[in-house]
């Protein structure tokens, strides 16, 4: 592996606001008395993990389940400090972008943990299909930190960022670092190249 940027996400110390990645994708994010409650419906078991290990990091109590469909699911605890978080990110019941929202380092590799699949030499980072009008303030907020990206299947199909170039995709790498154990994990992680997905060449 080369060597991590210095802007990469082990280089940031952890913060709830981390958690606004997810938000960013498929997540949902519940005032519950005086506190709030962020999850998340996943599509791999893998990324449920790693999603709670990111919770655990920024002093948050996380919860691995399934949905009645059988599908992975990961959530907080309800916490005060996700409060805040709900407030910005929500209007009424509907899911919203801050006008001011930008994605550091751990909220791009929240992001990608929780919606982030490979795509031959592109990158697509999924976008929640319930909340179409969060998507062009999302590519917005992504072409501000310097990940220009082509938004697809707004109209039916999965939505998403689609990440192309080298330059582009280098900049994705080097804020998310490393992915998590496993092969699965490492199938569906951002890189710089053309390798195929579950290609035989490769490691």
């Amino acid at each position: 592996m080369s060597q991590l940027s210095f802007f990469s996400a082990e280089s940031v110390p952890p913060s709830v606001t981390d958690l606004t990645g997810v938000l960013a994708g498929p997540g949902q994010i519940v005032v519950a008395g005086t506190g709030a409650r962020l999850s998340a419906v996943v599509d791999a078991h893998w990324r449920a993990v790693a999603l709670a290990e990111l919770i655990s990091e920024a002093g948050l109590r996380p919860e691995v389940t399934r949905t009645e469909e059988d599908t992975p699911l990961v959530r907080t605890a309800v916490d005060v400090r996700l409060r805040a978080l709900a407030q910005a990110w929500t209007r009424g019941a509907v899911k919203t972008v801050p006008s001011q929202w930008l994605p550091g380092p751990r909220e791009l590799r929240a992001w990608t943990l929780a919606s982030g699949s490979a795509e031959d030499d592109r990158y697509l980072l999924g976008l929640d299909p319930h909340a179409p009008d969060t998507f062009a303030p999302l590519a917005s907020a992504l072409m501000r930190v310097g990940i220009a990206p082509t938004l697809i299947g707004s109209r039916g199909g999965r939505p998403g960022l689609r990440i192309t170039g080298r330059r582009r995709l280098a900049r994705l790498v080097e804020n998310v670092g490393e992915p998590p154990a496993g092969r699965e994990a490492l199938r569906q992680w951002p890189r710089v190249g053309t390798m195929i997905p579950g290609h035989p060449g490769e490691v």
